[in-house]
């Protein structure tokens, strides 16, 4: 069910100079679609530019509070805060999802809670809240929202198996890592994918996750595993 705006900058606290910026950044393709008569915009070029302004605002964050660690380090750790699942549960944290307005086909298939558009709200909402007030409220914001949510210490959110396997594959000359989705399942808000890994045409790992990008995730853990295993 789609909730008011105003119910959500109340929440935030966070009143918007202009509200149309706020009803953009949630506004998905699927009710453009269905209301062409209407002169409405969808998220799209906010998320573009959300997606933009969450590099920059994390990477500074994580310049200052870590300043030992290596640019190596800190582009993964960057890498594990802006990813879709990251994304998705600050999304959810904050009820993003029933704020959101859908087409009826989009609605009746469950696209309120699925997780590529989840993350695509979170980035368009950063992105008019930049355009509306500013980098120092985006980074109050986060300061609120996100950055107190972080692992201590700097620990990954979500460890790069893919990365990982690609390190290993490299190092010790072991060939070509491919990726192929062999399978979706389940309805359209509960999707599930199944990925498969090959290491030189030979299968190495299997993994399925909410999104094509957690299963080769998962995959990529499995073919490591496999790969290290004589080692061990």
């Amino acid at each position: 069910m789609h909730r008011n705006l105003k119910h959500l900058q109340d929440k935030l606290g966070l009143p918007f100079r202009n509200p149309e910026l706020l009803k953009q950044a949630f506004t998905h393709s699927s009710y453009v679609n269905e209301h062409r008569m209407a002169n409405h915009k969808d998220n799209e070029r906010l998320e573009f530019l959300g997606d933009a302004v969450l590099e920059l605002t994390v990477s500074e964050y994580l310049f200052e509070t870590y300043p030992d660690r290596s640019e190596g380090e800190l582009t993964k750790l960057r890498a594990s805060i802006v990813c879709e699942p990251s994304l998705v549960g600050f999304a959810e944290e904050l009820d993003f999802g029933s704020y959101v307005l859908l087409g009826k086909g989009e609605e009746m298939t469950g696209g309120r809670s699925r997780p590529a558009l989840l993350a695509d709200v979170f980035e368009s909402f950063v992105g008019a809240l930049y355009l509306d007030r500013g980098i120092e409220a985006v980074k109050a914001f986060l300061n609120k929202h996100m950055f107190p949510h972080l692992p201590d210490h700097g620990r990954l959110l979500t460890i790069d198996y893919k990365t990982q396997l690609q390190e290993y594959t490299q190092h010790h000359n072991m060939g070509t890592v491919e990726y192929r989705i062999v399978d979706e399942r389940g309805p359209a808000h509960e999707r599930e994918f199944v990925a498969e890994v090959y290491l030189n045409r030979e299968q190495f790992g299997q993994g399925s996750g909410r999104s094509k990008k957690e299963a080769e995730q998962h995959a990529a853990e499995q073919a490591l595993k496999s790969l290290r295993a004589p080692l061990e």
